[in-house]
């Protein structure tokens, strides 16, 4: 595996369904980025009760489903960061990673907590709130790290799995755990 991109955001005000929403979820790709404790440095984590924190420090997005999500919305300008994923990761995927892997990447070190659940800012982010519940009828849902040893990343890093904890679920199995009832 190797990242594509790495992304960061500012933080965003726009008009949403007739009222105001303060997000950080329009990220862009950038040089370089250093996976702190809690966050990415210099990335605006906004709702800090959903996003962010030990557990979610870092979350990766899949290059591989961007295809399938630009057939979805193909009058969309799709650019890395789309999923408001700090890290853009070529061939992750998520019925092979689970919990409590551990991965080297740039001079960091990271490991597997659990599945990114959709929330409105990424209804927000595609401009059709319809995304959400079609994110959650997928397995696409993207990966959350807790950050082991503070470092740099760039595009073009490796990403590298050094523990494989096969006896965990994988985050397509935690995922589909959560799905919410039709």
């Amino acid at each position: 595996m190797k990242v594509i991109s790495v992304n960061k955001g500012e933080r965003k005000e726009i008009q949403w369904q007739f009222k105001k929403v303060t997000t950080g979820i329009f990220k862009y790709p950038v040089k370089t980025i250093t996976l702190g404790l809690e966050d990415v440095v210099g990335d605006n984590v906004v709702d800090r009760k959903y996003h962010g924190g030990v557990d979610q420090a870092v979350y990766a997005y899949a290059l591989n489903h961007y295809k399938y999500w630009q057939e979805q919305y193909p009058d969309l300008d799709f650019n890395f960061g789309m999923f408001g994923e700090n890290l853009t990761i070529s061939n992750l995927i998520e019925t092979d990673i689970h919990i409590g892997d551990v991965f080297t990447i740039g001079t960091a070190k990271i490991e597997v907590t659990k599945p990114r659940e959709p929330c409105s800012k990424l209804g927000i982010r595609f401009g059709d709130a319809k995304i959400i519940r079609q994110f959650w009828n997928s397995t696409k849902c993207g990966v959350y790290f807790k950050v082991l040893k503070i470092g740099e990343v760039n595009a073009g890093d490796t990403f590298v799995r050094t523990i494989h904890k096969s006896e965990n679920p994988t985050i397509a199995d935690v995922y589909k755990s959560k799905k919410p009832t039709e």
